[in-house]
C-alpha cells in the first residue's frame, strides 16, 4: 500500500519483527531503504570486511563528490543479524536539481577520455600498487613494520576503489548513451539486440579461459595425462601422479605459473576470509576436469559471442534510415565497444585483485600475532576490528583476543541459519525508482517480486538475464564444495555468481540466482555464453530442488518447475 509521509511517497516499511529483528542504530536509519547486498556479501559478514573493507562509505562519498552525481550523497551499511545491508541516502531535492547539470556536463567527459587514463595512468598505478604488495618481505618484517604496512594496505584499497567507482560511473556513461541513441535511430525496440551488443570479447575473463583451455588441450593430447585427471579422484593424486614424469611436471608448471597470474581471487570476492586459488589451487584442477570432461572448446565460445555481437550491431545498423543518424549510432557504438572489457578488467585488477592481497596482507599479520601467542591460528585476525588490531599490536595483553574471537565466530556460525530477507527500512519512491544502484540488484522489480515470495507455485518470476529458452536438470550450488556435482548439461541454481564461478558456465545449459539485476555478474556471464538466465527470483534456491527438471525462460524471466 501507498501512503504519503511529508511528501515521501512510501510504498512500503520493515523495522524488524520476532523473526528477524533488528537493532537500529539510529532513528533516522529506519527511514532509509536497506537492501540485501548478496550480490557482494550473501554470507555472513566478518568483522574486519565490515569495519574497513567495503566498498561503500568513504569511497562512495568521494564519487558523489567527484562527479556532483544528483541522485545520492552517501552509500552506507548496516549489518543486520550479521548480513551486510546498504543504502544511498538521498541529497535535498534542491541541491539535486542545482547539481545535475554539472553532472550531465561531466558524464560525457568521464566516457569519451576514460579508456586513455585507464591504460596510461590509473592501470599502471594499479600494478604497482599490487606489486608492492607481492612483493613485501612478510617474513622479515618486525610487528611494527606490519602496521605500516596494514595502513598502506589501507590507503592501496581505498584509492582502488576510488578509480573504481570512476570507472564506474565512465563506463555508465558510455553504455547510456549507447543505449539512448540505439533507441532513438534503431526504433523502440532496439533495447532486445543492446545486450548483445555490450559484452565483451578480449578481456581477462577470457585471457584466463584461454591459459586454462590451452592447457587442457596438452592433456587432451596426451592419454597418460589425461587418464590422470580423468581417474584419480582427489587433487593431491593428480599432483603426486603428474610429478612422476616430465611431461606431467611440464603440466604442474604450467598451472603454478596460472596460479600466480590468475589466482589471486577466492570464491567470494568481496570478503577477506576465504581461501584464494593461489592458496589453494583446486579450482583450477577442477576447471581443467571440467574442461576436459565437456571438451570446452574456447575458441568456439569465443567466436560465439563475437558472431552475436556482429550480428545484433548489423541489425540495428540496418535500420537506420540516414547518413547523419549512422555516424552518431557508430560514434556510440564505438566508445562503447571499447569500454566493454573495463567490466571483467576491473574486477580482476581491484575488486578479486585488492581484496585478495588485503586478505594476503592482513593474514600475515595474524601470523605474527600467533607466533607472539595472541591468537590460536592466522586467519583469526578477520574476527578483531581495526582499532583492536592496532591495540593489540602495541599492547599484547591489552585483551582476550582469543575469547573474542571465539565469541565472534560462534556469532558467524549463528547467523548462518538465518534466512536475511531482501530489504529492512522504508522504501519509498525515491529509492526504488529514481535512486539508480538499486537497479544492479534488480530493483524495482524485486521490490515488487518480494510480495509474492512465500505463496506455493509452480512457476518462479524473475528478471529476464540472458534470452533463451531451456528445459534440463535443476543442480542447486552453494559453495566451491558443491561444484563436483554439477553436471554437464545442469541448469545452475544459487544465489549469486562471481568472477570465481565463471569456470561453471562452460559446462551448463541455464542459470537461474536468487540476486542480481540483468547488469550483475551472473546476467552479463550468461550472456557471454549464451546461456538462458533469469535473476533476481529472490528465493528460488528454496523453491527449486536439485534434480528436479526445469524450464528457464530467460526471455520473459519465468522458471517453471516441470516434476
Amino acid at each position: 500500500m501507498t501512503v504519503q509521509v511529508n511528501s515521501r511517497e512510501i510504498l512500503g516499511q520493515f523495522l524488524g519483527n520476532e523473526k528477524f529483528p533488528i537493532k537500529w542504530r539510529t532513528e533516522s536509519d529506519k527511514d532509509e531503504f536497506w537492501w540485501f547486498d548478496d550480490l557482494h556479501v550473501p554470507r555472513p559478514v566478518s568483522p574486519l570486511y565490515f569495519d574497513i573493507g567495503g566498498w561503500w562509505g568513504e569511497t562512495c562519498e568521494y564519487m558523489f563528490r567527484r562527479f556532483g552525481v544528483p541522485f545520492g550523497k552517501e552509500w552506507n551499511a548496516l549489518n543486520v543479524n550479521g548480513y551486510l545491508y546498504t543504502s544511498v541516502k538521498r541529497r535535498d531535492p534542491e541541491e539535486e536539481a542545482r547539481l545535475a547539470p554539472y553532472f550531465g556536463m561531466m558524464l560525457p567527459i568521464y566516457a569519451t577520455r576514460f579508456l586513455g587514463w585507464w591504460e596510461e595512468r590509473y592501470l599502471p598505478e594499479i600494478k604497482k600498487n599490487l606489486e608492492y604488495l607481492d612483493n613485501f618481505p612478510y617474513e622479515n618484517s618486525s610487528i611494527p613494520e606490519m602496521m605500516v604496512l596494514f595502513e598502506d594496505a589501507i590507503d592501496i584499497q581505498e584509492r582502488h576503489f576510488r578509480i573504481h567507482w570512476i570507472l564506474n560511473l565512465a563506463q555508465f556513461a558510455a553504455h547510456s548513451q549507447f543505449s539512448n541513441i540505439a533507441v532513438e535511430v534503431a526504433g523502440e525496440d532496439a533495447g532486445q539486440f543492446v545486450g548483445k551488443v555490450l559484452v565483451s570479447i578480449k578481456d581477462k575473463n577470457w585471457e584466463s579461459s584461454k591459459e586454462l583451455f590451452d592447457i587442457k588441450e596438452k592433456i587432451k593430447a596426451d592419454s597418460k595425462l589425461k587418464a590422470i585427471f580423468t581417474e584419480q579422484d582427489t587433487i593431491e593424486n593428480i599432483q603426486t601422479a603428474l610429478a612422476k614424469s616430465e611431461k606431467g611436471q611440464a603440466i604442474l608448471d604450467e598451472i603454478n605459473r596460472y596460479k600466480e597470474e590468475y589466482g589471486y581471487k577466492a570464491i567470494f570476492t568481496h570478503e577477506y576470509t576465504y581461501e584464494l586459488w593461489k592458496e589453494n589451487p583446486a579450482p583450477i584442477y577442477e576447471t581443467l576436469r571440467n574442461y576436459l570432461d565437456s571438451d570446452y572448446d574456447y575458441h568456439q565460445d569465443n567466436k560465439r559471442v563475437a558472431v552475436e555481437q556482429e550480428s545484433a550491431i548489423n541489425e540495428l545498423r540496418s535500420r537506420i534510415q540516414n547518413e547523419d543518424d549512422l555516424k552518431k549510432f557508430n560514434d556510440a557504438l564505438e566508445l562503447a565497444l571499447a569500454m566493454n572489457p573495463l567490466t571483467p578488467d576491473h574486477h580482476f585488477y581491484i575488486d578479486q585483485g585488492t581484496y585478495a592481497r588485503m586478505r594476503i596482507a592482513i593474514k600475515e599479520i595474524g601470523k605474527k600475532f600467533v607466533n607472539r601467542g595472541d591468537l590460536d591460528d592466522s586467519e583469526d585476525i578477520f574476527y578483531l576490528v581495526y582499532d583492536e588490531i592496532r591495540h593489540l599490536a602495541a599492547v599484547p595483553d591489552a585483551f582476550d583476543a582469543k575469547a573474542l574471537v571465539a565469541k565472534r565466530r560462534q556469532e558467524q556460525d549463528e547467523a548462518h541459519v538465518i534466512s536475511p530477507r531482501d530489504w529492512v527500512g522504508t522504501a519509498d519512491h525515491w529509492a526504488l525508482h529514481e535512486q539508480v544502484y538499486a537497479g544492479v540488484w534488480g530493483y524495482p522489480e524485486r521490490f515488487e517480486l518480494s510480495k509474492t515470495k512465500d505463496q506455493e507455485v509452480s512457476e518462479i518470476r524473475g528478471l529476464a538475464a540472458s534470452s533463451g529458452v531451456v528445459e534440463g536438470v535443476a543442480r542447486y550450488i552453494s559453495s566451491p564444495d558443491d561444484f563436483d556435482k554439477l553436471q554437464q548439461g545442469d541448469i545452475l541454481v544459487c544465489r549469486m555468481t562471481n568472477p570465481a564461478w565463471t569456470l561453471l558456465f562452460s559446462k551448463i545449459s541455464g542459470l537461474v540466482t536468487d540476486s542480481g539485476g540483468v547488469l550483475s555478474h551472473p546476467a552479463v556471464i550468461a550472456r557471454e555464453y549464451g546461456v538462458p538466465a533469469v535473476t533476481s527470483t529472490l528465493d528460488g534456491t528454496t523453491k527449486i530442488k536439485s534434480g528436479q527438471r526445469i524450464r528457464v525462460d530467460g526471455s520473459s524471466g519465468v522458471v517453471t518447475i516441470l516434476d
